[in-house]
């Protein structure tokens, strides 16, 4: 039985660029996304036309996701996750103060990067 937990998320809008987003969003536990394990922690999230990258302190995902348009904004930054093996498999993005949520898929590319 697949398990969905909501877990609030404390951002802070960052500034994009007219043809690319940005916003940061911050994990509060272990989390899977795109079959790489993040660890807690803030991490960029970075939305263009055709792709949405993940950057962290050590980890740079391409990730396979589509935006969509809610009917109204979001109060606040919430992650939807679930529940398999154990792990917590991050599914949804709802970014607060706007009405974005980014519904997540594979992975085009994740790749650690260099140290």
């Amino acid at each position: 039985m697949k398990k969905t937990l909501f877990a609030l998320a404390l951002s802070a809008l960052a500034l994009g660029s007219a043809s690319a987003k940005s916003y940061n969003v911050k994990l509060f536990r272990p989390s899977v996304v795109a079959g790489t394990e993040l660890q807690p922690g803030e991490y960029k999230l970075d939305i263009s036309d055709d792709k949405i990258v993940l950057k962290g302190a050590r980890v740079n995902t391409e990730l396979n996701a589509v935006v969509e348009t809610a009917a109204d904004k979001f109060a606040n930054t919430t992650l939807r996750y679930e529940e398999r093996g154990g792990k917590s498999h991050l599914q949804e993005i709802r970014i607060g103060g706007t009405d974005k949520k980014i519904v997540l898929g594979g992975t085009l590319a994740a790749a650690p990067l260099p140290r």
